[in-house]
């Protein structure tokens, strides 16, 4: 709003308070309101920029003005072992829950941590994502890491018919990657008993956790469909294993799948 207009509008609120002086309570109450909202509007903006700010000194001061070695290398060059593919989840940084110092990981956020297939059209920003740090910085070992509570496995679970119509503009049509651990996890447990005292709440939890690491599974297996990728683990260059953190318990589970990369039998 210009400054014409806004003493416009102080000009004509304070005529019509003068000829209604009735309605001065009301515009008390008003301006109250008013008053309050652009306070918490201005609050909210200086917060977030403070909190940058005060967050960035902070690595300054404690970090990077304290390890100038450290830095001085990782100008040159970077030498990462792992290749780490976790949730955007605001709750499950891989740095902070695994302890990874700068230039040890090549990290890769997405919603539910998800690996999609190799498809050069369609997933070409995940293809890039992979083929950088394994082909060019030689990672020895990716990590996929699912998470309690996910919100991308839940919205995965509630979606009954994998043919149904999207109801989000992205998400819905992402999340389906791993379709098949949301039909393997139902598959399993259709004939599972759950205790009567547990709540139909508390069985979607214990599905969801179930298909949390179902998904990272899936997302193992589509590793393999990256040539570059199934190179290196038939060879033994790279190690891929799944995880699944549990910030609500405060556990962490690692594991690896058995690929069977070799074949069965050889033909002379």
């Amino acid at each position: 709003m210009s400054t014409d207009s806004y003493e416009d509008a102080l000009r004509k609120l304070g005529e019509l308070l003068t000829k209604k002086s009735d309605l001065g309570n009301i515009a008390a109450a008003k301006i109250k309101q008013l008053t309050s909202e652009l306070e918490e509007l201005d609050s909210s903006k200086i917060d977030s920029v403070e909190r940058i700010k005060s967050g960035f000194n902070h690595f300054k001061t404690h970090n990077y003005e304290k390890n100038p070695s450290l830095y001085s290398a990782l100008a040159k060059s970077q030498s990462p072992k792992f290749l780490v593919f976790a949730c955007a989840d605001s709750r499950v940084c891989p740095s902070h829950i695994l302890n990874f110092q700068l230039g040890e990981a090549f990290i890769v956020r997405n919603i539910a941590n998800m690996v999609p297939p190799y498809d050069k059209t369609k997933h070409s920003n995940v293809g890039a994502a992979l083929e950088y740090p394994i082909t060019v910085l030689n990672v020895e070992s990716i990590l996929v890491i699912g998470h309690s509570c996910c919100g991308g496995i839940k919205g995965l679970m509630a979606i009954e018919d994998d043919a149904a119509p999207y109801k989000s503009e992205f998400i819905e049509d992402w999340i389906q990657i791993c379709a098949p651990a949301k039909n393997k996890t139902k598959q399993d447990c259709k004939d599972l008993s759950f205790d009567d005292q547990c709540t139909n709440c508390e069985k979607t939890l214990r599905l969801s956790l179930w298909c949390e690491k179902e998904a990272v599974n899936v997302s193992l297996g589509n590793l393999l469909s990256y040539p570059f990728v199934r190179e290196r683990v038939v060879k033994n260059k790279l190690a891929i294993r799944g995880a699944h953190y549990d910030f609500v318990k405060g556990t962490f589970d690692l594991w690896e799948l058995d690929f069977k990369t070799t074949p069965a039998f050889a033909l002379s």
